[in-house]
């Protein structure tokens, strides 16, 4: 199935009054470091502080009446757009998870009125969860990345993104399976095909980046990050995010957790925002210079802020942090 940008056009008409437009505001210190406009996409103010309410929104209207219910495998945010969508509906849902999800995202979709199925250590075991409910209890599945329902949706960030900046030479993107850089980067380059879209992601159990440098899906561990919502593969049956990831990005990059942990101080203490750590991997790659050479304005999406309060509060008062099988060494933010 291909997408096109009157499907984009089609899932803003769809979200509307659900998911909201979100102000692309600039960020005077991040701009003074890129020598450029550095602007700031907001999607921690969606209502459900994360840019998936609303492809999840576009997924969830689109079902014709009499459904069952909805399911679907999430490291959070994804879930609680699914639960807020289907709230909205008055349908039942049910969201699959790892044991690696941070609680505060499981509190907050349990608070929707969602059903949280915990289920082994990575998201290729909670999917099977996932399709189990689909097989037996007769659920429809809304993929966190992989349906053009849901990619179309996130899409809308991306023409929201050239509507406010015409002018807009680089768009970063956090990068996990290619739903929300697909389909901003499908946006982007339709309508501006000169500017540069890259996604970028954490340098442990980056799938997407993987999967684009082998040139197929392929598996990779899931551990512990800061971006905890980039985790998770891209499935080796991938139909579509894997596709427009490949035609549309101009590149992808890495960075690390102790540059991720620097770009949230960073984030909070010049900007004023709270947002979790895959909201900042763009920050962090400006901040470690690993960004090309802007000819023109920046843009990056604050993706969401459903962080983990504990380990937030220690990153922004410069203790260590405990990340699975390492610790990220803490220090005093420094301009």
């Amino acid at each position: 199935m291909s997408l096109s940008l009157a499907d984009i056009l089609a899932a803003r008409r769809a979200i509307a009054g659900t998911a909201i437009r979100t102000p692309l505001v600039p960020s005077p210190h991040l701009s003074d470091r890129a020598g450029q406009d550095f602007l700031l996409k907001l999607e921690i103010g969606q209502p459900t502080g994360a840019f998936k309410l609303r492809g999840a929104t576009n997924a969830v209207f689109s079902l014709p009446e009499g459904t069952a219910g909805v399911t679907c495998c999430s490291t959070g945010n994804h879930g609680r757009g699914v639960a807020y969508a289907a709230r909205a509906r008055g349908l039942r849902a049910v969201v699959c998870m790892s044991s690696l999800v941070p609680q505060a995202k499981i509190d907050g979709i349990k608070a929707l009125g969602a059903e949280v199925r915990i289920v082994g250590r990575s998201q290729d075991e909670a999917q099977l969860e996932a399709h189990r409910l689909c097989e037996e209890e007769g659920l429809v599945e809304i993929s966190p990345f992989d349906a053009a329902s849901v990619i179309a949706g996130q899409g809308t960030i991306g023409l929201e993104m050239m509507e406010d900046r015409p002018d807009l030479d680089m768009v970063l993107v956090p990068l996990s399976g290619g739903g929300l850089a697909g389909g901003i980067a499908l946006a982007v380059k339709t309508i501006k095909p000169s500017a540069r879209v890259i996604g970028i992601s954490m340098d442990r159990g980056a799938a997407m980046h993987e999967s684009l440098k082998a040139g197929h899906p392929v598996e990779v561990e899931e551990v512990a990050s800061l971006a905890d919502s980039l985790g998770g593969g891209i499935g080796l049956e991938n139909a579509l995010s894997f596709a427009l990831c490949q035609r549309h990005l101009d590149d992808t990059i890495l960075v690390s957790e102790e540059e991720i942990y620097r770009a949230m101080q960073t984030l909070y203490f010049e900007d004023r925002l709270i947002a979790e750590g895959a909201s900042v991997v763009a920050i962090a790659a400006l901040q470690a210079g690993k960004l090309p050479a802007p000819s023109g304005p920046i843009a990056t999406v604050l993706s969401g802020r459903s962080v983990d309060m504990d380990a937030f509060t220690r990153i922004v008062t410069g203790q260590d942090v405990p990340l699975g099988d390492m610790t990220i060494k803490g220090h005093p933010y420094a301009p």
